[in-house]
């Protein structure tokens, strides 16, 4: 087992990783720019080292800074949270050339379903089931419009290096492919530097379903069930839940076993996660996130396990501590993430946090690195809190939810709560029905009445 991790990254999840840190015995280093000085992560941290100015280049994406802060405290391990250095295979090439450990995928894997296009190849080798569309990448207009005549409009042009909602058009028919194709690919050179796509079947009313895999990186592999996050905007989820309301035990253990045998074919290790568009009873692979995702609470409280732990744990060469056996749901769990954003328009708002209040008691998790006083800085990503709560089904989780945004406080900067205050109460959600396009749809409805 390690004696000492650094956390390349900052927030509630880098606060998440030392909590396990403490709780395993192992000492933690915390790394931070200059304008997270004074974040909680740090203070928490057994160590703190800077590692730059605020900008991301030149401190919580830079290789040499963080490398070198291992080296100057003695860490053997870099847990990467999740963002930033996460899926980056070159890091990790990097860390493993230093001798250091990267808690996470090796580099390999994060390489092949880094390319959405490799990926979607891969997860069909796999046996997954995937979207109809392209073989591969799509270079010209003309292609575009050949694959679309066959595969069936309405089709989605996607970046293949893409993330974020970006570099993604939908064309409704064969007149509105040549925008779409011209849009996507500029969006995606903007982006990611890569301006090449690939196109789908576009599926009108589907819902985001993604199965939590884990793996031992020596065949052995078991999967924790699904997420349903498909209320979103813009492709950026804003309220997850497990397990999904319409997702049925049968097929959650068919879509489960085939996602765990996948990843034990390729001695995949740590944790990831395989995303789907699920319509009318069938799955279809959109991606593999190699990498804790944000929403991973929610399958922590239905199954009993710290995800960051195990991955912990295999990464210093230990087996699983569970098996697929010993995986059964427990309940329901729902998780709101908190933004410093201002509606309607979802824009960001940096400040003081002039006051702020967890709220407790029986079924709530608040993960957050606030703090009276606290200085949210303008650099980085909105995300200040991320409030999990679990209940014995569905209907008790969601009044837990509503209890407990009702006890938040966070005062000094506009936030997404009024928002989840009012979605909590919305019929649709209250019954689970809805798909990725609802929550787009009710925002439109909403704010145009106000």
């Amino acid at each position: 087992m390690f004696d000492k991790i650094l956390i390349a990254n900052r927030g509630e999840i880098a606060l998440r990783v030392v909590r396990a840190c403490r709780e395993m015995g192992i000492k933690s280093v915390a790394v931070h720019s200059t304008a997270d000085a004074d974040a909680m992560h740090v203070r928490m941290a057994d160590e703190a080292i800077c590692i730059g100015p605020p900008p991301s280049g030149q401190s919580y994406l830079s290789f040499p800074a963080i490398i070198s802060a291992c080296e100057i405290t003695g860490a053997q391990a870099i847990h990467p949270g999740y963002g930033f250095l996460s899926e980056n295979a070159a890091f990790v090439q990097a860390v493993e050339d230093h001798g250091l450990t990267f808690i996470g995928p090796t580099a390999e894997h994060i390489r092949i379903m880094g390319d959405k296009i490799t990926a979607k190849e891969t997860a069909k080798n796999l046996g997954i089931p995937v979207v109809p569309g392209s073989e591969g990448g799509v270079a010209t207009l003309a292609d575009a419009r050949r694959v679309g005549a066959e595969i069936g409009y309405p089709v989605i042009i996607k970046a293949t290096a893409g993330g974020g909602g970006r570099g993604m058009k939908v064309a409704k028919n064969d007149k509105d492919i040549e925008t779409a194709f011209s849009t996507a690919r500029s969006e995606a050179k903007a982006a990611f530097g890569n301006d090449e796509v690939y196109i789908e079947k576009y599926l009108t009313t589907p819902r985001h379903i993604e199965i939590q895999v884990f793996g031992d990186g020596r065949g052995k592999a078991v999967h924790l069930g699904e997420r349903d996050c498909s209320l979103q905007r813009r492709h950026q989820k804003v309220f997850e839940e497990a397990p999904g309301p319409c997702i049925t035990p049968e097929e959650r253990a068919r879509i489960g076993q085939v996602c765990a045998e996948a990843v034990a074919k390729i001695n995949y290790i740590g944790a990831g996660t395989i995303e789907f568009l699920y319509e009318n009873g069938e799955f279809y692979f959109i991606e593999m996130n190699t990498r804790l995702q944000v929403e991973h609470p929610v399958t922590e409280g239905i199954f009993g396990v710290d995800l960051v732990r195990e991955q912990i744990r295999v990464a210093s060469g230990m087996d699983m501590s569970f098996t697929q056996d010993d995986l059964q749901i427990n309940g329901h769990a729902i998780e709101v993430r908190i933004n410093a954003e201002k509606l309607p328009n979802f824009t960001p708002c940096p400040g003081k946090i002039t006051q702020y209040h967890a709220p407790g008691g029986l079924g709530v998790r608040m993960d957050s690195a606030l703090y009276d006083g606290y200085k949210i800085p303008p650099y980085y990503d909105s995300l200040i809190g991320k409030l999990i709560v679990h209940g014995r089904d569905r209907d008790e989780a969601i009044a837990r939810l509503r209890r407990a945004l009702a006890e938040l406080i966070v005062d000094g900067v506009d936030t997404t709560i009024p928002l989840f205050h009012q979605l909590v109460n919305d019929p649709d959600v209250q019954s689970g029905n809805y798909n990725i396009h609802w929550l787009e749809k009710w925002l439109e409805r909403t704010f145009a009445k106000a």
